[in-house]
């Protein structure tokens, strides 16, 4: 099969998004799939640019980490791309993208799914705090079903993820498909070598956060946990990897409550080399997250045998059982706080907790997911050909 995947980022840009594509192309190729994906050039080399179609395109005033795609420059190779026959196009995010990918599928006479990464309704206060909640919430839920009826099918992370599409009154064909893990993020990571090159001595308690550093993470919450847990553990460390706009806020927080020695941002890692190394380093995982639609995270840091003590909001709740390397904790400061301490105390209980954890991660594997992608476009593509959509009729009408 031939696949089309649009996407408004990818690698250097990284996030769960970029994550997610980079995984299932690896998979499906390697099941034989030709994927093809455009998105955006960041003038920054990346590490496999096969098959890729960088498209020229121009920074975000109010988001300096993305970029949006010039979508005139594809128009121009349309005949290039209808030369390659594509049978399927693969919609990853909702904006340019989406509209481009749509458009794209008319003209190449191919069928559009989408992957629903995004939980907006949870985003837009953050980022228009002006608009009120509920109506923040109401038009993320019209733009969700506007873009959704457009859909051939929907790819969602997490049954939670489910759920709340189903109550929007969303009926496009649909199916629960996780990104799961590839075998190199099980690779034991060298804990003792990134405490080195970050000057944090091998008795300091670490504990770790990894993900875009965006306000709908709720890290401030986890800031919050640190000022109470070092009433106890005074030597107790945070440390954020990763990006984002809310860095600075969060800095001025921790600052404030005086945890200039207790909380330390490290920016972005490599995926391949010093993630693995900062996972195996911290001592627990921590997560408080309430708009994920899955939390790979979660897992990456259970493949590294690390411990976790997270809340367990939409898509996480689909990944994390208690026991199975993971404390969940409400989010609630003194919960949680109580739950890290008991951990921080407990070396024994600590290893065991991480290694169910590394046994649990090893269920959810990249290989089997790809391979439930494929099936789920299979199917796609033969209702398109045969000019039938039961869930959708008007689209069903409008591929015959």
């Amino acid at each position: 099969m031939k696949i089309l995947m649009v996407s408004d980022v990818y690698f250097p840009r990284v996030n769960g998004v970029s994550t997610s594509i980079q995984t299932f192309r690896g998979e499906l190729r390697e099941l034989g799939h030709e994927v093809h994906l455009i998105a955006p050039d960041y003038y920054a080399p990346g590490d496999d640019e096969t098959l890729i179609f960088r498209v020229p395109s121009r920074t975000l005033p109010l988001d300096p980490e993305d970029r949006a795609m010039r979508t005139r420059f594809v128009w121009r190779e349309l005949e290039a791309l209808r030369a390659e026959k594509f049978d399927l196009v693969h919609i990853q995010t909702p904006f340019i993208a989406h509209y481009l990918g749509v458009a794209l599928g008319k003209k190449l006479g191919a069928p559009c799914v989408a992957s629903y990464h995004t939980y907006f309704e949870e985003y837009l206060h953050h980022y228009v705090p002006l608009l009120p909640r509920w109506l923040g919430g109401y038009l993320a839920r019209a733009f969700s079903r506007r873009q959704c009826a457009q859909l051939h099918g929907l790819v969602v992370p997490s049954e939670p993820m489910l759920e709340r599409l189903d109550a929007y009154g969303i009926n496009a064909r649909s199916v629960v498909i996780p990104t799961g893990l590839q075998p190199d993020r099980f690779a034991p990571g060298d804990g003792a070598a990134f405490r080195a090159v970050h000057r944090i001595a091998a008795e300091t308690p670490v504990l770790l956060c990894v993900g875009r550093v965006a306000h709908e993470k709720n890290i401030d919450f986890l800031i919050r946990m640190t000022a109470e847990l070092r009433r106890h553990v005074p030597d107790v460390l945070l440390v954020i990897a990763g990006e984002g706009p809310a860095r600075g806020d969060l800095e001025e927080l921790a600052s404030g409550l005086g945890l200039q020695g207790n909380v330390r941002f490290i920016g972005y890692l490599d995926r391949h080399r010093e993630l693995l190394d900062c996972y195996r380093a911290a001592d627990l995982f921590v997560f408080a997250s309430r708009t994920e639609t899955q939390g790979l995270v979660l897992l990456e840091a259970m493949a590294q045998s690390v411990p976790l003590v997270s809340t367990a909001k939409l898509g996480a709740r689909s990944v994390l059982k208690e026991g199975e390397g993971v404390h969940v904790a409400e989010e609630d400061i003194g919960d949680f706080t109580a739950k890290v301490r008991a951990l921080l105390a407990d070396v024994e209980g600590r290893r065991r907790l991480g290694e169910r954890g590394r046994s649990y991660a090893q269920g959810w594997s990249a290989r089997a997911q790809a391979m439930r992608l494929a099936e789920f476009y299979a199917e796609v593509v033969g209702e398109y050909r045969q000019g039938a959509t039961a869930h959708n009729p008007s689209l069903a009408a409008e591929t015959r």
